[in-house]
């Protein structure tokens, strides 16, 4: 359970802060809900505090370890297929809300733009994972997220 003030990561939106927690009547029965700001684009969202695939805790040590060790293993294939058929795969991977899955995505990205030029739509969804998961490190670890950028950037130079 959050409270007000803290930090969640919203799947398919990225990290906000929970600006309040409100309870909606719903046909007779009260529910609760999440009111998020999220912080990249100033939207907010309101989420089911019971929702299984609601909002989640910011990474710890350990995932951030594991985010980074994805993130240099670059022996991997990289996707031949079409451009709207990887898109769609990456976009599943991204709604998901997990770190490593948008670490995924952000390496599969990189190592394809290294051998061909990527279409507007995979830019765009790079940058996207790319901003996902420095700003999530940067509030779990307290460190600007310029610096995450740079070690982000460092895998893939």
């Amino acid at each position: 359970m959050f409270k007000i003030g803290d930090h969640a990561v919203c799947p398919g939106h990225g990290v906000g802060q929970i600006c309040d927690i409100e309870e909606r009547d719903f046909g007779g029965q009260k529910k609760y809900f999440y009111i998020i700001k999220i912080i990249a684009n100033g939207m907010t969202v309101m989420v089911p505090t019971d929702s299984e695939t609601g909002v989640r805790g910011l990474v710890d040590d350990g995932e951030i370890d594991a985010v980074y060790e994805l993130l240099g293993d670059h022996d991997v294939k990289v996707d031949n297929s079409t451009w709207n058929r990887r898109y769609r795969d990456y976009m599943t991977k991204l709604k998901t809300g997990s770190i490593i899955e948008i670490a995924d995505v952000l390496r599969a990205l990189f190592l394809l733009k290294q051998k061909k030029n990527l279409s507007f739509g995979e830019k765009k969804m790079l940058e996207q994972c790319r901003d996902l998961i420095s700003q999530e490190i940067s509030l779990s670890k307290g460190v600007d997220k310029k610096e995450v950028d740079g070690n982000l950037d460092s895998f893939f130079n």
